[in-house]
């Protein structure tokens, strides 16, 4: 009972499309020929819909998690960088002085890091969720075991109810993790079907050397996880790691607590594929925030039928393009709650 719990999610409630449908017929009421705003008015109506209020709601508190994780196929040589970043980037999230840091002090959202499998010891306020030290080098072996995968589900689900609870209106999820997209580029590659050679990009910015160690480790644990392509939870037991099902358990149970979300980079749709087959429709209730320079996050987005907002060459992580897009949802907002329409302003309308 304890196994269904954790990793079984209720039916997914869609944003109310009839609030949406208001959203829309405000805009043709605003002092602005019908269209003008283009994809802001899109987005206008999705946080709509997404709230049940039209007009929407200011985000009063936009919160940004940051799972953080080590990887044993990182050993093979798949990054530019050593594991040792992971626990060092960890402290410098705490001390508030990374491109997420600096990034969501100027969209107005708070960061949260959560240990869930770096590979040492971490500070005890951000590892109360952790389930292992590393996942296991999934070219040769499992990520995770059948109990670890349970913990990694439940971990996210429990980090989302708890942002939740205490206010959040807005979840982003960000990544930290030494060669974490090379378990993404798997569980993209397997979901859309794509052989390594066309998702294969160069992460942390690895040379030619770097990307055919990269290659073959994407080759064979492309391998070992093809048989569970119709398994979500198998295909993050054997071929992601506690970090990445941790996330697939944050972005279904977001959608499960109707708090919409913006979509990071390519670590964090590869866990958003899995979230929506977990948690079919889950997917209603994101919208992705930016276009990353990795080929296997575009082929993601196009499976999930997700349009970025934004396109700026990005490529860290760490939820950075999310709240790069996090000011367009907000000026979406503001379009729809605080202009005037053309009765109140006096302004005469199309004819």
């Amino acid at each position: 009972m304890q196994t269904q719990s954790a990793t079984e999610f209720p039916p997914i409630i869609a944003p109310n499309s009839q609030v949406r449908a208001a959203a829309r017929a405000r805009h043709a009421t605003l002092t602005k020929p019908p269209g003008s705003l283009g994809r802001l008015e899109a987005i206008g109506e999705w946080i709509s819909a997404c709230q049940d209020a039209c007009p929407p709601k200011t985000l009063n508190r936009p919160r940004v998690v940051v799972f953080a994780g080590d990887h044993g196929i990182a050993a093979k040589g798949v990054s530019a960088y050593p594991s040792e970043v992971t626990p060092q980037m960890v402290a410098n999230f705490l001390a508030g002085g990374a491109a997420v840091n600096a990034l969501a002090r100027a969209a107005g959202a708070t960061v949260r890091v959560a240990d869930i499998s770096v590979a040492v010891d971490t500070a005890p306020e951000v590892s109360d969720h952790k389930v292992r030290q590393s996942s296991g080098s999934i070219d040769t072996e499992d990520a995770l075991s059948a109990d670890e995968l349970i913990a990694a589900v439940q971990a996210g689900r429990a980090i989302a109810d708890e942002e939740v609870d205490s206010g959040a209106d807005l979840l982003i999820a960000g990544d930290m993790g030494i060669g974490n997209t090379t378990p993404a580029t798997i569980l993209i590659a397997a979901i859309t079907a794509t052989e390594p050679v066309q998702v294969i990009g160069r992460g942390t910015g690895i040379d030619d050397e770097g990307w055919c160690r990269k290659t073959a480790a994407i080759r064979d644990g492309l391998r070992r996880a093809r048989p569970h392509v119709r398994e979500p939870l198998e295909l993050l037991r054997v071929a992601a790691g506690a970090d990445l099902a941790a996330m697939a358990g944050f972005l279904a149970q977001a959608a499960v607590r109707k708090t919409p979300v913006i979509l990071d980079g390519v670590v964090v749709t590869a866990a958003a594929l899995v979230a929506d087959a977990m948690a079919p429709g889950a997917k209603e209730w994101w919208i992705a925030g930016h276009k990353s320079t990795e080929p296997a996050h575009a082929k993601a987005l196009a499976h999930l039928r997700l349009d970025p907002l934004i396109d700026l060459d990005l490529r860290l992580g760490e939820a950075t393009g999310a709240l790069v897009a996090l000011p367009l949802v907000q000026g979406a907002i503001a379009v729809l709650a605080e202009m005037a329409t053309f009765e109140d302003a006096g302004v005469s309308g199309a004819s």
